[in-house]
């Protein structure tokens, strides 16, 4: 929002404040507030630019799920005009993704439905799911949750689910049909493929590599031309419309027959008739059971859905500088799909690939999105007959190029030999995207990294500190010598329930140092943060023990949120003001209070070593300290 002028009163009237919430709420709205004739330009380029990689990318997409390729443009449209209307980043593309159509096909697969219309009504529930589970994190404003999982796991889903997407292409590459039953695990199914009698399809595979090899090729002319003239050509789409070409001209569409009627060339496997029509408004359908059956799915992807959005996201926003609001991102996520859902869509989620050219081509706001939503329809309108002779094995063969340039080399080499948990991390969710499911390898691998975070997290750090000779408080090191009357501890980590273990297990060394005369300990818990009842529970169990034996337990260093906490369950009074000491404004200034305060409990009780003077009364007011 803009600042009123100096000397002008902003707008509090009803109106305006409906007008400030639309703009928050549609940010696309927002942008035209300061929209140009030369970022008109600028998103209109961004837009086609993004078309002509998506029209190919959403009918590729779509087989991947089983589904007509209508519904990969239907999804291509309807997602990317809602999520470009109600997204925080300016040039991030929502629609259908390679990521998110294989979750969704191992998600379908698991049903065991009999005919394509069965897989299309799932997928469209699916989308509707998923879009309220996204919707209901964004109102509850758990957006800001992803940070919690780590990066690691986000690399291995990429690897693993690229891996797997070639493996599933390949029946498509090879020209062959699909074999095993619908309960089958994906990888026997793909065995049964490419074990079975019947032989590879020739024009087949010399289709679908011959379109790899192209769009390759134009690939690496692209980087050349975007180099010297800011310019590129649409290689996959080119490539699509080549394959097309040749199947349409040699006929391969149909089978060859001699004379006799005997088959000598097997057809090659096309889309078929595309409907030359819009996506309509249709309800979605689905019963309980089958509602219940999907539910851990639709939660599993609605949350990659958002990780690979978001990921996206602050990817560009890195490079442009713009600020994001990842609750705002999440709704965007939400509504494309909720909305998507009414309009024949299967589930998508924010474009690695498109998003990445829609920046790349000079996307300046959220309406390149819209530009290329209104440029797929037109397509979709005018050449929709074309279609008809695409091969599959040539969408088998953009795919796998997709696949390959999903994986990120730099990034994936870099966490595998970072550390060894990185490593561990990335293979597990790799592994269980192709052994498991790439719906749940995502919570797999988050659950891994739980597993060796969480006790690196629950580690208490106990280190024992010392009053030397020339006036220092500083931690003890070997050789310096022991007293047998003040003990000072400095305790350090997170005080919850996970560490409850270890924190008892220091405080047990503690009551073992007591038994030689120690008469005060001094707890310093500056660095002990995120104290609960647990944690609390085994300090209180430790503090009676040592008042038991007539042992004074000092807390020093007390922040804010412990001290609350010590307040709320009565410590105050049972412990009383000499026995807690705040930390204040002075680094260790509560710390040399309160061992003033020892050296007045132990009086002329001193031990051999004492730095101060037998006779003195105890002052440590004066003293330095080291850290």
């Amino acid at each position: 929002m803009e600042r009123p002028a100096a000397g002008m009163k902003s707008d509090t009237s009803p109106s305006a404040s409906a007008r400030d919430w639309l703009f928050r709420v549609v940010p696309a709205l927002d942008s035209l507030r300061t929209y140009t004739l030369a970022t008109f330009r600028h998103d209109l380029i961004a837009g086609l630019t993004v078309a002509t990689v998506a029209v190919p990318q959403a009918m590729a997409y779509a087989t991947i799920v089983g589904l007509p390729v209508e519904y990969g443009l239907y999804t291509a449209i309807v997602m990317t005009a809602v999520g470009a209307l109600f997204d925080s980043s300016k040039q991030l593309i929502n629609g259908p993704t390679n990521a998110i159509s294989i979750a969704v096909l191992s998600a379908i697969a698991g049903l065991g439905l009999g005919n394509q219309q069965d897989v299309i009504q799932a997928a469209v529930l699916m989308a509707l799911m998923i879009g309220i589970i996204q919707t209901g994190i964004a109102l509850l404003r758990l957006g800001d949750l992803n940070r919690y999982i780590s990066h690691a796991v986000i690399v291995g889903f990429t690897a693993g689910a690229s891996v797997l997407l070639v493996l599933d292409q390949l029946k498509n590459l090879f020209g062959l049909a699909a074999q095993g039953g619908p309960h089958d695990h994906f990888l026997v199914r793909l065995w049964l493929t490419l074990t079975q009698p019947k032989s590879i399809n020739g024009y087949a595979l010399g289709i679908g590599a011959g379109t790899v090899v192209f769009v390759l090729a134009l690939g690496w002319f692209n980087q050349w031309l975007h180099r010297r003239f800011r310019w590129r050509v649409p290689e996959l789409l080119l490539g699509v419309i080549l394959a097309a070409v040749v199947v349409w001209a040699a006929g391969l569409d149909r089978p060859q027959v001699d004379a006799n009627g005997n088959v000598i060339r097997d057809k090659v496997s096309v889309i078929g008739t595309i409907p030359r029509e819009l996506p309509r408004l249709s309800v979605p359908k689905g019963d309980w059971p089958q509602i219940r059956q999907l539910s851990g799915s639709a939660l599993a992807i609605g949350v990659l859905g958002l990780l690979e959005a978001m990921a996206m996201a602050k990817v560009i926003a890195a490079r442009t500088g713009q600020k994001l609001d990842m609750n705002q991102q999440c709704l965007s996520e939400g509504l494309a799909n909720t909305v998507g859902s009414f309009f024949q869509c299967y589930p998508g989620s924010g474009s690695l690939t498109r998003s990445a050219i829609n920046h790349q081509a000079g996307g300046a706001t959220q309406w390149s999105g819209i530009v290329s939503a209104v440029a797929v329809g037109a397509t979709m309108l005018l050449f929709a007959p074309y279609a008809y002779y695409i091969p599959r094995a040539a969408l088998a063969g953009i795919l796998m190029v997709s696949a390959f340039r999903m994986i990120d080399s730099h990034k994936l080499a870099y966490h595998m030999r970072v550390t060894k948990m990185d490593a561990v991390i990335v293979l597990a969710t790799a592994i269980s995207a192709v052994a498991v499911s790439v719906e749940f390898c995502i919570l797999i691998g988050t659950f891994v990294s739980f597993l060796i975070y969480l006790p690196r997290a629950a580690r208490i750090g106990m280190t024992e500190l010392i009053l030397t000779q020339d006036g220092m408080i500083r931690e003890r090191i070997p050789g310096d010598p022991e007293c047998n009357r003040v003990l000072i501890y400095s305790i350090e980590g997170e005080l919850f329930f996970g560490s409850s273990g270890e924190l008892e297990g220091e405080l047990q060394k503690i009551e073992q140092r007591v038994a030689g005369g120690v008469r005060v300990v001094l707890l310093r818990v500056k660095y002990a943060r995120n104290v609960d009842g647990v944690c609390l529970d085994v300090l209180e169990s430790f503090i009676r023990k040592m008042e038991n034996q007539k042992v004074t337990v000092i807390l020093c260093g007390v922040r804010g949120d412990l001290l609350r906490v010590i307040q709320n369950v009565g410590w105050e009074s049972w412990l009383g003001p000499n026995r807690i000491y705040p930390e204040g404004a002075a680094v260790w200034s509560s710390t040399l209070q309160a061992v003033d305060r020892a050296y007045k409990i132990l009086g002329p009780d001193r031990c051999p070593t004492c730095p101060l003077k037998t006779g003195d009364p105890g002052s440590a007011r004066g003293w330095n300290y080291m850290i």
